[in-house]
């Protein structure tokens, strides 16, 4: 099973990248295609639109085809078709329809190896491996800053995105040859999403799950890029150094939560802690607006390494999932976080467009860095009310 998940992992740092590299293109894209921030939200919003509606899919499949047939197939189709139609694109509306079927692609990543975890692992290791998988893949999120912009600078966009093509399929093809799914359940015991649906103690989850990773993956994603070059004026290869630092703290903090609730006997609290540091660090962005640059890059670092939760709130969640839905429950409590993200991302584009008819560059972000902090102080109200785990 390890070169299975080696592949696995760097399927999921493909995801990585293609959720956060649109950040470090918002020049070399409005200067070529005329692209604007809130186009980039826009095509932002379908990648993780697209991710969260095939959850639900893909964890049927998971649990009746397996991870590797799941995650080869789309994989290939839709991470390397999508990259190659963005390489291609001649406007707003194309770089939209690859983010689209990029969504697609790297859909079952993630879930195709928290699915093998769970089939193969005592459920109490389940954080820590998964925390372990989405740390080493979030070095996708370092190559999608200052190497991405390097490379943009050094061979184009389009040719980057065809060599983004040709890594999507050889990843996908060395999945197909070396995962092998878990033995099937033989247990006679029938169920669906619906029953999953049913229970009380996923929804005082689901909340925070909506809300606990939009600010993180909407600011590293896409808003870090036009925020510093349209506050502080910075170009390409500086929003790249900028994204890298937000990116290592994601990464830090990954690594820092992953034993967290086993070190600290609780879930519940460490997910609500690690989620009022980032509604601190977001209302500290709005405060703290027109201070020196290294002000809110060590900001949105904070926001990057506190909003690392993302492993322990689907632990949480997991604990409660039957033995025979585990494919769906993971993939419904990941259907909740990027979706989540999704929605907040066409949302900001909204409010940015509204908010930049103004003379102050500062004040759509303002706006934002205010919409995430609200709805992430909503959503850790809620989960006040949630039940602990550490089964």
């Amino acid at each position: 099973m390890q070169a299975g998940l080696i592949l696995l992992c760097l399927a999921y740092v493909l995801s990585q990248f293609f959720r956060a590299f649109l950040a470090v293109l918002t020049g070399v894209l409005g200067t070529d295609l005329g692209v604007k921030p809130d186009d980039l939200a826009f095509a932002s919003g379908m990648w993780f639109l697209a991710f969260a509606a095939m959850q639900l899919p893909v964890g049927w499949a998971l649990d009746h085809i397996g991870p590797r047939r799941s995650a080869a197939v789309l994989l290939l189709l839709g991470g390397g078709g999508g990259a190659l139609v963005f390489a291609l694109a001649s406007g707003p509306f194309h770089i939209a329809v690859a983010m689209f079927l990029i969504g697609i692609g790297c859909s079952p990543v993630l879930m195709a190896s928290y699915f093998i975890f769970a089939q193969t692992y005592p459920p109490v290791r389940f954080a820590t491996l998964a925390a372990l998988m989405l740390g080493v893949g979030s070095v996708g999120n370092l190559v999608a800053s200052y190497p991405t912009a390097l490379a943009v600078e050094l061979v184009g966009w389009r040719a980057t995105l065809v060599g983004l093509a040709a890594v999507s399929a050889s990843v996908a093809a060395g999945i197909w040859l070396t995962v092998k799914d878990p033995p099937k359940s033989h247990t006679e015991v029938k169920g669906s999403v619906l029953d999953l649906l049913k229970m009380p103690v996923l929804w005082t989850i689901f909340p925070i799950m909506l809300v606990s990773y939009a600010p993180v993956a909407a600011i590293r994603g896409l808003w870090i890029g036009p925020y510093f070059s349209d506050v502080y004026g910075m170009e390409t290869g500086q929003i790249g150094l900028i994204t890298l630092i937000m990116g290592v703290a994601m990464i830090l903090g990954t690594f820092v939560y992953g034993p967290l609730d086993r070190m600290l006997s609780t879930r519940k609290w460490v997910i609500w802690g690690g989620s009022m540091a980032v509604v601190l660090g977001l209302v500290a962005l709005i405060v703290l607006t027109g201070a020196p640059v290294w002000v809110p890059v060590a900001l949105m670092a904070g926001i990057g390494f506190f909003g690392a939760s993302f492993p322990v709130v689907i632990a949480h969640g997991r604990a409660f999932v039957p033995a025979h839905l585990v494919g769906r429950g993971v993939t419904l409590l990941n259907f909740f976080g990027i979706g989540g993200v999704g929605l907040m991302q066409f949302a900001s584009g909204r409010i940015h467009a509204e908010m930049a008819q103004g003379s102050d560059p500062a004040a759509p972000y303002i706006a934002l860095f205010g919409f995430f902090a609200a709805s992430l102080l909503l959503g850790c109200v809620i989960y006040l009310f949630s039940r602990d785990s550490l089964d």
